[in-house]
């Protein structure tokens, strides 16, 4: 198995830190995998304590094939955090694996990821891998494709990061343009036009929603797994503006997820799935919070 680099941004949340990092070591292949972890310095001096107590944490990580530890005097919070960081490795690297501080894999997430990205590394179409799937209730194929990018749990190409575009107004302009806002938005079901226009008015500086618009006008496609690779651990209320949130709560898949043939088009039947769990009476009530939770999540400044 070809191992890629595996990215891990961090913060200030040394528990978190911790269980991402020992789940990530429970993987075959980590000692092939070179770790390379990006450490925002304190937005405050209330944050200096456990940004060192992460960062003491950091300096006993062993079992890679390497690992670099880059930390940052300064706060750049998430966005431009992940950003640089991936900018930076693919600068080296062919591709590149990106996980944050609260996402717990599982123990096949790597082999899925590796096995991905060896599959589809020379199929243009195909802009990333993903390794989280929201709790819906369908049973859904090993794998399938949806249109754009996504978040928790990533991996991409040199040439797929190639397509990001960080200009938010110019995303929003041409969705609008090219009459693309329901396809965008789950036919209406999850606001993510919404989510890129409060970016644009400055209430968020969310990397995500521009990372999937950017592969959305390109007619890009991302790889998901039938069944999760991932459980987000941060709707705990311990992170900048996260409260507790159980609806994206999943079971980590205890099987590996093959990696196969399959048609490489957007997946009516995934597409559906997600659709219908947003429009789920319980996705329903609690979509804004959702919504909420996750804008601050993925731009709270570290």
């Amino acid at each position: 198995m070809n191992c890629a680099p595996v990215v891990i941004f961090v913060y200030n949340r040394p528990w978190h830190t911790r269980q991402t990092i020992e789940a990530l070591s429970a993987n075959e292949g980590v000692q092939g995998t070179d770790l390379i972890i990006y450490s925002d310095g304190p937005k405050s001096p209330d944050a200096i304590e456990q940004v060192n107590e992460v960062r003491h944490y950091l300096s006993g990580v062993r079992g890679f094939k390497s690992v670099s530890i880059v930390l940052r005097d300064t706060n750049l919070g998430l966005a431009k955090s992940i950003i640089d960081g991936v900018t930076e490795v693919l600068k080296k690297y062919n591709c590149v694996i990106v996980i944050e501080d609260d996402l717990v894999t599982s123990p096949y997430f790597l082999q899925y990821m590796n096995d991905a990205l060896e599959f589809y590394q020379n199929v243009d179409r195909v802009v990333s891998i993903h390794g989280y799937l929201f709790p819906v209730k369908k049973l859904l194929p090993e794998t399938f494709f949806l249109k754009g990018a996504d978040c928790w749990g990533w991996a991409t190409w040199r040439r797929g990061w190639a397509n990001f575009n960080p200009n938010g107004e110019w995303l929003f302009s041409e969705l609008h343009r090219l009459k693309l806002t329901s396809e965008f938005d789950f036919k209406g079901t999850y606001e993510y036009t919404t989510m890129l226009k409060d970016q644009i008015d400055g209430n968020n500086d969310s990397w995500a929603v521009r990372w999937y618009a950017s592969a959305f006008l390109h007619n890009k496609l991302t790889l998901y797994p039938g069944r999760s690779l991932v459980q987000n651990i941060g709707f705990d209320s311990s992170g900048v503006h996260c409260e507790v949130n159980r609806n994206i709560e999943v079971s980590l898949s205890a099987t590996p997820v093959r990696v196969e043939v399959i048609p490489v088009e957007d997946s009516k039947v995934g597409r559906k799935a997600f659709i219908n769990f947003f429009r789920s009476q319980h996705a329903r009530q609690n979509l804004r919070i959702v919504i909420s939770d996750i804008i601050h999540k993925l731009t709270r400044y570290f």
